[in-house]
């Protein structure tokens, strides 16, 4: 077990998502970094669809009851063992009773730790990605105790090695495509959409991320039509929304773009204030 002695900002346990229930409502969820979960589980030698602890902007306090292998990827919060510095993108052995907590966050917004074998709280829809109305908790508190294998092999002193790429969690290009509304807008508007600046507002959360700037909007709403996570609507008042991994499955606001999965892990690491631009693919 992981003991929580402190939860941190919001801390969820994430896995790949929930696929096959869309029909009936349900978000995909899953991790926000699918990059970033995709490394601390191969470091680790974990399944990819392996549940991790999705941690944003704060990190939490947790204390391991049995010996094990950790990985943290992501954002840089700062990571300590028993009050030492550790780093992430690396595998670290833990023993019983360690504690694992965060300081400063230095760089990015979601950090991943994955332990080995993976998180093994309740799986509902085939998965273990926590989201309110679909599992009985939708992030982790203060005294939760979160199940893991126990007396798994210590994954050290391994040689094989993977190349990381990090510049991502700074990087403010957004790529995209077209959305299905797209070429209904005037040419000014596209022009405009793909060559100013835009801000992230202080209204971002894993269900989406709602832009400062404004477009002029002249559009007829849609009927209500199918949304994916990544799709960016245009609302009537020209404000812009990109569409996270907890997005409702449909929508009525015109869709004009759509994120390609790498501008997914990009916004995943940013907040209010950070800028971003999008580029046309």
């Amino acid at each position: 077990m992981v003991k929580v002695l402190k939860p941190g900002f919001y801390s969820t346990i994430q896995d790949k998502g929930r696929f096959g229930f869309q029909d009936y409502g349900v978000p995909y969820t899953g991790v926000m970094d699918v990059y970033a979960a995709a490394v601390a589980n191969m470091l680790l030698g974990n399944n990819e669809n392996a549940a991790v602890l999705e941690m944003t902007m704060t990190g939490p306090t947790l204390q391991f009851d049995c010996e094990t292998t950790i990985c943290l990827s992501g954002a840089d919060m700062s990571p300590m063992l028993n009050d030492m510095p550790i780093e992430n993108n690396k595998p670290i052995h833990i023993a019983k009773n360690d504690v694992l907590s965060f300081g400063k966050l230095k760089s990015g917004f979601r950090a991943y730790l994955s332990v080995a074998g993976g998180f093994k709280t309740e799986k509902i829809m085939q998965s273990r990605s926590m989201f309110k109305g679909i599992t009985e908790h939708h992030v982790i508190s203060k005294g939760d105790e979160l199940p893991i294998n126990e007396h798994v092999e210590v994954l050290l002193n391994k040689n094989a090695s993977i190349k990381l790429n990090n510049k991502y969690l700074s990087s403010n290009m957004i790529e995209v495509c077209k959305g299905a509304e797209f070429d209904e807008l005037p040419k000014e508007q596209q022009d405009a959409l793909l060559s100013q600046e835009f801000h992230i507002s202080k209204d971002n959360n894993r269900m989406a991320y709602q832009l400062e700037q404004s477009l002029e909007n002249d559009l007829e709403p849609i009927i209500t039509s199918l949304v994916l996570p990544g799709t960016v609507q245009l609302t009537p008042s020209g404000k812009l929304i990109i569409l996270m991994r907890d997005c409702q499955t449909t929508g009525g606001y015109p869709r004009i773009l759509q994120l390609k999965e790498n501008a997914m892990n990009i916004m995943a690491q940013k907040f209010t204030g950070n800028k971003i631009c999008f580029k046309l693919v």
